[in-house]
């Protein structure tokens, strides 16, 4: 399997798993986010909102989690590059009765995308919320992690639900 140098692709000429090379891409500015949703219980909801929880602010521990992941995206996807993020910011919202909604956004001038670094603060944060509130609710669910935009670089725009 042959691939020329204009093909992004994680395989090399012999088709092994390989990072791509970004090196002739020119660095455009690019942002990307991306969701998680955590379903729970309405009273553990309630015991956040309330910041009732006796390890803290459930919130601001996810939102930190969640920024320190991104930054770390290429230490746990392999063949992701490290990138230089220039902003990261994580929204935490409760949605009445059961759920959390969080949206990441990552932004950077580079050469490749954040699409992994958005999607990763996401899941992170979520499963922080996860860890915090076990105790009271083993049943909480995280479901519905997805990108929801990308702008910048060769690929151009996408947006969750748009089709062209």
């Amino acid at each position: 399997m042959h691939h020329d140098s204009t093909t992004l692709t994680h395989l090399d000429a012999e088709g092994r798993a390989n990072m791509v090379d970004v090196s002739d891409k020119q660095p455009t500015d690019r942002e990307a986010q991306a969701q998680a949703w955590v379903r729970m219980r309405p009273a553990t909801l309630q015991m956040i909102q309330q910041n009732g929880h006796p390890k803290g602010d459930v919130f601001a521990v996810a939102r930190i989690a969640g920024i320190m992941a991104a930054k770390k995206t290429h230490e746990l996807i392999p063949l992701c590059h490290p990138l230089m993020l220039s902003s990261i910011h994580l929204e935490l919202k409760a949605v009445e009765p059961d759920s959390v909604r969080i949206v990441a956004t990552c932004r950077l001038n580079g050469r490749t995308g954040v699409e992994l670094e958005a999607l990763t603060a996401a899941s992170v944060a979520a499963l922080t919320i996860y860890d915090m509130c076990k105790a009271v609710d083993r049943g909480m669910v995280i479901d519905s992690i997805q990108l929801l935009k990308k702008q910048g670089g060769r690929s151009g725009t996408f947006e969750a639900g748009v089709t062209a």
